[in-house]
């Protein structure tokens, strides 16, 4: 049994990788992680020098108590106004505009609370915290350096949840075409037990555990005719990092009962494919095959050999049919 695979380049990131942008503008007088390490979510990270954002709360609450003071004056003053109006001591208009008054006021009371809230949720934002759990990066600024939300520059810093990997890699439109006619017409790109994903690492040795293809782009790259494929790894022993380059592997098909010869043994001949046989007689016979897919050092042929006929690697096209050589038996493993 061969398994034919594709192969592809990806690269690794988090379950999820958030940045870490300060909302608020402010000198950073605290630092509170160490670089590289994991950090909970929650977690102090930063904190921001917050002297004026607090001058700014307390500016904001002297503003809500005076609205709240002004919304109380006009409330007295439409409870006076109103049984002198049911009265006819005063007019229809006065009684509106004191109702109006009211009404005003009561809008400023809540412009200022709501000004006030603002202010309290930036005082807030003077300190950082994490917003996963996960393992943070270096620092790009330090204490004293001076930051401000619309930066556009690096955030502070990421934060990347690695229990879970992502890989992201392209696969060609005619391989998806190939992979969605597999899933049973749902025009879907699907894994099953047939579509096994595995990873090779840079140092060529197999990822312990497999993956699950969990999203796939909406559209065909038309510059690059790709599709964008990302698959999900668990990482319980945290050996992936994001950035890795690694290669994901595929299972496309598999063949059963396959007879499958090293590719030294197979010779082209324009579009025909050949072999040399070494007969009981230890005579080269040379004969014509098909051929089918190539996997790893090896080569599938679907017809023309048959089992425990001896294919010869030759060293030299200027042999001749029916030539008696000296065959030597070597050693070779199918899977290899």
């Amino acid at each position: 049994s061969v398994p034919v695979y594709g192969e592809y380049v990806g690269e690794t990131y988090g379950k999820a990788d958030v940045a870490i942008q300060p909302q608020v503008d402010g000198t950073i007088i605290g630092i509170h992680f160490t670089e590289g390490s994991f950090v909970a979510k929650g977690q102090l990270l930063y904190t921001l020098d917050d002297e004026t954002l607090r001058n700014k709360v307390e500016l904001a609450e002297a503003r809500h108590a005076q609205a709240s003071t002004m919304m109380v004056k006009a409330k007295a003053d439409l409870d006076r106004v109103e049984p002198l109006a049911t009265m006819k001591a005063l007019s229809q208009r006065e009684l509106d505009a004191a109702k109006a008054a009211y009404e005003a006021a009561k809008s400023e009371v809540e412009i200022a609370f709501a000004a006030l809230k603002n202010t309290k949720i930036d005082l807030g934002d003077a300190t950082i915290e994490s917003p996963i759990s996960g393992i943070i990066g270096i620092s790009k600024l330090q204490v004293g350096d001076h930051v401000g939300k619309l930066n556009l520059g690096e955030p502070l810093n990421m934060v990347s949840a690695v229990d879970q990997i992502r890989v992201r890699f392209t696969i060609s439109e005619d391989e998806y075409l190939e992979y969605a006619r597999r899933s049973k017409g749902t025009g879907k790109f699907m894994v099953t037990d047939q579509l096994p994903i595995t990873l090779l690492l840079s140092d060529g040795t197999e990822y312990e555990q497999t993956g699950s293809i969990n999203f796939t782009n909406r559209q065909i790259d038309p510059t690059t005719g790709s599709l964008l494929v990302q698959a999900l790894f668990p990482n319980s022993n945290q050996l992936l990092r994001p950035g890795q380059f690694v290669k994901v592997r595929i299972q496309k098909d598999l063949y059963l009962d396959a007879i499958v010869v090293p590719q030294q043994t197979i010779n082209q001949l324009q579009s025909k494919y050949q072999v040399f046989i070494v007969d009981d007689s230890s005579k080269i016979q040379p004969r014509l095959v098909e051929v089918g897919q190539r996997v790893g050092s090896n080569w599938v042929v679907k017809e023309g050999l048959k089992p425990g006929e001896k294919v010869a690697i030759v060293g030299s096209m200027m042999l001749k049919p029916a030539m008696q050589v000296r065959s030597k038996q070597l050693s070779w493993n199918a899977d290899s």
